[in-house]
């Protein structure tokens, strides 16, 4: 059976839906015990798992949740939330405030991060193209300063 057969029939087969999201179905296990799916996943008469297209959704998201560093309890509470229905939305949005910030700050710092290998670039490059030896960022001693001494009078 396809992919697109078992969507037709009603939904995906545990092993389709790892293929689809790039989880494990170990993963997919431990998502659905912790509580991170934002609806239950229903079982076939054999009591296997089936996906729905929307558990498909939801995974996708989870995935970049998770790449974006949100904890599995913001996941799982925003899962919790989206399962209790309408009524809601406020601290849904609160919790997804609350990570947009987290992504900006890290954004901030990498940002800084990223000018500096900048200059180290540049700077590596300026050096090379120049066919000077050594190392640029080594501070190349300098000569003490000559101290004059004053007398007052």
């Amino acid at each position: 059976m396809t992919t697109v057969d078992a969507m037709a029939d009603g939904g995906l087969s545990i092993g389709q839906v790892a293929q689809r999201t790039g989880l494990s179905v170990h993963t997919l296990r431990l998502y659905e015990r912790e509580g991170l799916l934002a609806s239950e996943v229903r079982r076939d008469g054999s009591g296997r798992r089936v996906y729905s297209a929307w558990d498909v959704e939801w995974l996708a998201n989870c995935v970049k949740f998770r790449a974006s560093g949100m904890p599995l309890t913001t996941i799982s509470r925003l899962a919790q939330l989206v399962r209790e229905g309408s009524g809601n939305e406020a601290e849904r949005l609160k919790l997804l405030r609350e990570h947009q910030r987290y992504i900006t700050d890290q954004l901030t710092q990498l940002h800084d991060c990223l000018d500096l290998i900048n200059v180290k670039v540049a700077s590596y490059e300026k050096h090379l193209a120049a066919g000077a030896s050594g190392d640029p960022w080594q501070q190349q001693p300098q000569p003490a300063p000559t101290e004059h001494t004053h007398q007052l009078g």
